[in-house]
């Protein structure tokens, strides 16, 4: 590229000193050969003006008088009438301008100048052409390089942007070059780039958060096989495959939520469901990880509440909660539901050392934790409630208490507020 910038500069250049530099070369060298026309012409009319005084005052007319008044390269003759013709200077051999004029008194001045005295002033003339000609050249094919340098380096950079998206590496370079066509290549790059970047952090994110919630469901599936392999029970092995149908549909269902938050947050299938269901399931398949573990799992709090939002996402949200009961608290963990205003409330609490005080709030971002673990649980958590229109919050630090905040929404089924606890 820079080769055929400057190539068709230096054409262009090229053309118009051709195109000018001839015209200019025939207007000069006619304009010099008419000033020297013109300037024997004028001193051949001196010449005989001269002569023409002399003679009417009487005077001597001759070469010695005459001599001072021709140029030191011109030659003069003049003819008076009855007498020798009177010549001044050398005669010039070769071409000659020459020019004739008649005085009143009869007699004639011919001044002649070589011709060589033009060739050699049109010969200057051409030789400064030329170098003006040369220069503008120069110029030329310094301005071409200049130009392709600020044209084809951008394009460089351009291309080792556009070469680094294909390779993975998304990080926007903000570098704009004063040419509005480049910047504004460089603006959809950037802007791709942005994009991209948006994309594998979106993939990044959904695999970590797929590895994370798959993780417990499918460790408790395993145990239900396990226990399958062990039992000779037809009725055991039909409860515990039922019970593994059912968690391979939270399985699915968690995928499919996991696969919609990561492309639409708000994109949701919200509906009315019971919350007694979605405890009961997640005590059911958390009791035995907290009866290996010699702790106990318990739900109390107000009965026959309904919510509004997933009921999947709902009992991630929760499994998350219990999980990090397990992982990092301590004693029994209590779910207990209650009301505030028009919001249901299932809180999750255990009789551990709590959240540390230098976590804080800090606790929902992800990679944050309080021991060795991803930091991806709570986060996707509420991740999941704020996707269903709710809320997770930390209610209090320690003794830990979390608090999930639903739409409310009472069944027609019961008309009557139940505060009957119950315990499990």
């Amino acid at each position: 590229m820079r080769r055929r910038l400057i190539q068709s500069t230096l054409a262009v250049v090229l053309v118009v000193i051709a195109v000018f530099g001839v015209s200019l070369v025939i207007v000069e060298t006619r304009t010099i050969s008419n000033s020297a026309q013109e300037r024997v012409d004028s001193e051949a009319i001196r010449l005989a003006g001269i002569v023409d005084s002399r003679l009417f005052a009487a005077e001597d007319v001759n070469a010695e008088i005459l001599r001072d008044q021709v140029a030191q390269e011109r030659y003069a003759v003049i003819r008076i009438p009855g007498k020798d013709p009177i010549e001044v200077g050398t005669r010039p051999s070769g071409e000659v301008i020459s020019s004739t004029q008649e005085g009143e008194e009869g007699e004639t001045v011919t001044v002649q100048e070589p011709r060589s005295s033009v060739t050699r002033e049109v010969g200057r003339t051409l030789l400064i052409i030329g170098l003006v000609a040369l220069l503008a050249v120069i110029a030329a094919v310094l301005l071409a390089i200049r130009q392709a340098n600020k044209l084809a380096s951008p394009l460089t950079d351009l291309a080792e942007t556009a070469e680094r998206l294909g390779s993975g590496d998304p990080r926007p370079r903000h570098k704009r070059y004063g040419v509005p066509e480049l910047d504004r290549v460089a603006d959809v790059l950037d802007s791709s780039a942005e994009r991209i970047a948006r994309m594998l952090t979106a993939e990044r994110r959904l695999a970590a958060d797929a590895s994370h919630q798959l993780r417990t469901p499918l460790t408790a599936l395993s145990m239900r096989l396990e226990e399958i392999t062990l039992t000779d029970d037809p009725d055991t092995v039909k409860e515990e495959a039922n019970v593994a149908l059912t968690q391979v549909e939270r399985l699915t269902d968690v995928v499919e939520r996991l696969l919609t938050n990561s492309r639409d947050p708000r994109a949701g299938n919200a509906v009315t469901f019971d919350l007694d269901e979605v405890i009961q399931q997640q005590l059911a398949e958390w009791r035995p990880a907290y009866r290996s573990a010699g702790r106990a799992i318990v739900s109390s709090g107000k009965r026959h509440l309904t919510a509004v939002g997933t009921p999947g996402a709902v009992a991630q949200v929760l499994a998350a909660l219990i999980e990090n009961s397990l992982m990092h608290g301590g004693g029994t963990v209590a779910l207990r539901t209650r009301v505030t205003g028009n919001q249901a409330v299932i809180e999750v609490t255990d009789e551990g050392p709590g959240v540390p005080a230098d976590l804080g709030a800090r606790i929902f971002e992800r990679t944050i934790s309080g021991r060795n673990s991803t930091g991806i649980g709570l986060a996707v958590a509420r991740d999941l409630a704020e996707a269903d229109g709710g809320r997770l919050e930390m209610l209090q630090a320690q003794p830990p208490v979390f608090g999930l905040f639903l739409s409310r929404t009472p069944l027609k089924s019961s008309l009557v507020d139940d505060d009957e606890p119950m315990v499990r």
